[in-house]
């Protein structure tokens, strides 16, 4: 089933999320549920607090980049098979000189700024079966792990930015807020949520 993705402004992509159990209710229709949402809107990745739901869970699968003739044939092979689920994820560490990449996100639909962040990452986390794994990650991979870990713990991409930047797309931010968008996958928006 595909679900509504929470539109910027909703307080729950600013909270901390919690982590899960195996017991967690419905897991599995859980996961197919957000994995059918991340392909209707054409996304590499998707975290439960964008679909409302304030848990450290989010998934990733760079297939898509791996169309992009900017990567060599290695890195387009290894994006190409990178598909994972990460629960209770936590960044271990972060090394390297930080790069800018332009990133977009699916809550905040037509906004895509440079964000710098380290290219090598270590990332402790449960995969869907909920056996622990402790990886490191580099490049694009780790940058898609990063901008979903971001919204576990309450980040999203628009508050690293300068207050410049921020300034510049604020009357944006706030269309976005209000459902002033069109956008070809469904959302759930700040404003729809107050009048009910």
């Amino acid at each position: 089933m595909i679900l509504p993705i929470v539109a910027y402004g909703d307080p729950v992509l600013k909270k901390k999320a919690k982590d899960i159990t195996p017991e967690y209710p419905k897991f599995d229709t859980l996961l197919e549920n957000m994995y059918e949402t991340m392909y209707n809107a054409y996304g590499v990745g998707l975290a439960a607090p964008q679909i409302g739901l304030p848990i450290r869970l989010f998934l990733v699968d760079t297939s898509p980049f791996a169309e992009d003739d900017v990567f060599t044939e290695e890195e387009q092979k290894e994006l190409k098979a990178f598909k994972r689920t990460f629960i209770n994820a936590k960044i271990v560490e972060e090394k390297g000189d930080e790069w800018a990449f332009n990133e977009g996100c699916l809550s905040i639909p037509d906004v895509r700024e440079d964000v710098f962040r380290k290219p090598n990452i270590t990332v402790e986390y449960l995969d869907e079966n909920f056996k622990a794994h402790k990886e490191s990650f580099d490049g694009l991979i780790a940058r898609v792990i990063q901008h979903e870990y971001d919204h576990i713990e309450g980040i999203l991409f628009t508050d690293k930015l300068s207050s410049l930047k921020k300034r510049l797309i604020k009357g944006k931010l706030s269309n976005i807020s209000k459902g002033k968008i069109n956008i070809d996958y469904r959302m759930r928006f700040p404003a729809q949520k107050k009048k009910r």
